[in-house]
């Protein structure tokens, strides 16, 4: 009877396989352009060597390996999607297409399928071959219930409509409606999944949870020390190591992970010479942290790097399943008591510009009419009134009818943003306001919003290429967990934009739309903007290398170890690091360095 279960699980997974994905019953269309790219400039050095270990920080230890379910969505992701390659990448320069998986592509004539023709070569970390049938089973897992990841869910059902097996390296994935054909592989250049992993996806969150995936990247995780670190160790016979785009990149032998909980430790962690590069964009740490002997005597360098990317969306989101965020009125007056300018000045030094708009530095598609709403105590006043708010206690907080204190939970996750929130949670009495900052561990933090236990979260989204709505503000994905509608916005009209938005076929109309979407979302109050900052600043210890350009046009110092369209060009210089090492012991110096680049700097007037 066991046997017998097996095989029946067995027969119906194939099933589940072969009903989102079809062996080809007619050849390809004959008219198909193939299409691939090899004259796009390269990024990476030819100067860059291999060897070395790169040492980065974690503020918190993953929840989990998997990158979707539960618990997935949090900042140690992208290390773990760094190693999953796509079918075609885009430069990050001049945003061309690029061959990844694939090694050319086709477009129907319906602006609604592409077709790709498969690297033969391509290979999992566990040595099996990438086949077409992993592509398919990319829909199988996407849509099972087993993985508990409701927006993957969704979106594999309602966007991608089907993979088409022509022969053993030449595949088709089709969208359910017709997209523009400059953002087409941006719907379906889908990610292969290995099924011969996943042969068992019974109890997917638990028994998956600390498994190692195999994935078709340059590292894969070698060693885990639960709750410290975690290291990924360099493929030496990685498949795509010679191919154009990406040979001299992704040359340090292992990059490991440590868990360091707190900033202020982690520095002291670098200036010792056992983290490799510190973030420094924080004012505090690029105009006062980063003095002293190891710069001034040139053993540590600094670089303020410009880029031209979109920029997260960064401000506080209202929970409007809590009762009190219902009230347009209170949004729209915590947003006239939002005094993110003296953060700016008092805590910033100024270095940062006021957001303005959900989706900034989009070119086009940005609405640069919406204005943020002003720091005006007198405006938030009358809304706080209209909501009921009149009344103030002896604290000078505010009170309603029922004698309910204004008392607002604010959920964070980085404590670099304390002084913020604190001078923010001052100036917020002055309207009435009680701030409680709920200060957290980045993990937990994310969790709890993900989960929607949050009343307002602090905090950020990095989105793509393209403004996308759907999966912050659309019904669907509201008063649910394991989403990204953190304001669980539920919103006829913007439901009717969105789906206008993600069926439009010409950029003008889809410009249009998404200038409609952001004034919409403006409108509804529940997002209220933070601050923006179109560079990157690091500090690092002079043994790291860098290209002549030392970073790309969207993806800001070229120090992330894993990103496949713009990641892994930095390089260790072991003799320079033992002769700085030698050096700093002796006390003999090099010239400083503080290095601003411009390569990318956009002047907004």
């Amino acid at each position: 009877m066991k046997k017998l279960s097996i095989c029946l699980v067995t027969l119906l997974w194939a099933a589940s396989l072969f009903s989102s994905a079809s062996l080809a019953a007619t050849n390809l269309p004959d008219n198909l352009l193939w299409l691939t790219n090899d004259q796009d400039p390269v990024y990476a050095s030819p100067n860059a060597i291999k060897g070395g270990t790169l040492r980065n920080m974690l503020i918190s230890f993953p929840l989990t390996l998997r990158y979707v379910g539960p618990d997935s969505n949090g900042s140690f992701r992208p290390a773990v999607l760094g190693n999953q390659m796509s079918l075609i990448e885009e430069h990050p320069n001049t945003h061309n297409l690029l061959p990844a998986l694939a090694t050319h592509w086709a477009y129907s004539d319906d602006n609604t399928t592409m077709y790709f023709k498969l690297n033969p070569h391509a290979k999992w970390s566990d040595g099996k071959p990438v086949k077409a049938s992993d592509y398919a089973f990319t829909l199988t897992f996407m849509r099972s219930k087993e993985i508990v990841a409701p927006w993957y869910n969704t979106y594999y059902k309602k966007q991608i409509k089907e993979v088409i097996i022509y022969d053993e390296h030449t595949i088709s994935v089709s969208t359910t409606k017709p997209k523009p054909r400059d953002e087409l592989h941006s719907h379906i250049s889908i990610t292969p999944t290995p099924q011969h992993f996943y042969a068992d996806m019974s109890n997917f969150v638990r028994k998956f949870n600390w498994k190692i995936a195999p994935n078709t990247g340059a590292y894969q995780i070698s060693k885990i020390k639960k709750g410290k670190s975690i290291t990924f160790s360099r493929k030496k016979n990685w498949w795509a190591k010679d191919l154009k785009y990406y040979k001299n990149r992704f040359n340090v032998d292992k990059v490991r992970y440590s868990v360091i909980r707190d900033l202020n430790i982690g520095w002291e962690y670098f200036l010792k010479g056992k983290l490799d590069s510190f973030v420094t964009t924080l004012p505090l740490y690029w105009h006062k942290k980063a003095t002293g002997p190891e710069f001034d005597n040139g053993y540590i360098h600094k670089l303020w790097f410009y880029t031209d990317a979109p920029m997260p969306s960064v401000g506080l989101w209202l929970n409007q399943d809590k009762p009190l965020f219902k009230d347009i009125n209170i949004r729209l007056a915590l947003a006239h008591a939002f005094n993110i300018e003296k953060v700016n000045q008092q805590v910033l030094r100024g270095d940062y510009s006021r957001k303005h708009n959900i989706h900034s530095g989009f070119g086009k598609y940005t609405n640069t009419k919406i204005k943020a709403r002003e720091y005006n105590l007198d405006k938030a006043d009358k809304y706080f009134n209209k909501a009921g708010w009149e009344k103030r206690g002896r604290d000078g907080i505010r009170v309603n009818k029922a004698g309910q204190r204004l008392s607002i939970p604010v959920t964070y996750g980085n404590e670099a943003h304390t002084p913020r929130l604190v001078v923010l949670k001052e100036e917020y009495k002055k309207a009435g306001v009680e701030l409680v900052l709920r200060k957290m561990d980045s993990a937990a933090s994310f969790k709890s919003v993900l989960e929607k236990k949050h009343d307002a979260w602090w905090g950020g989204l990095i989105g793509g290429r393209k403004p996308q709505y759907w999966g912050q503000f659309h019904s669907e994905n509201a008063h649910k967990s394991q989403t990204n509608n953190f304001t669980n916005t539920d919103d006829s009209k913007i439901d009717t934009m969105i789906d206008a938005y993600r069926s439009a076929m010409k950029t003008d109309e889809r410009i249009k739309l998404a200038h409609a979407l952001q004034q919409r979302i403006h409108d509804l109050g529940a997002w209220i903007p933070r601050l923006d900052t179109p560079y990157i600043r690091i500090a690092y210890w002079q043994w790291i290398q860098f290209p002549d350009v030392p970073g790309t046009r969207m993806g800001g110092p070229a120090i992330s170890a894993f990103d496949l369209s713009q990641g892994g060009l930095f390089w260790i210089d072991k003799k320079l690091k033992k002769t700085t090492l030698t050096a700093r012991k002796k006390g003999t110096t090099f010239t400083p360095v503080t290095r601003i680049d411009e390569t990318f700097k956009v002047n907004i007037q």
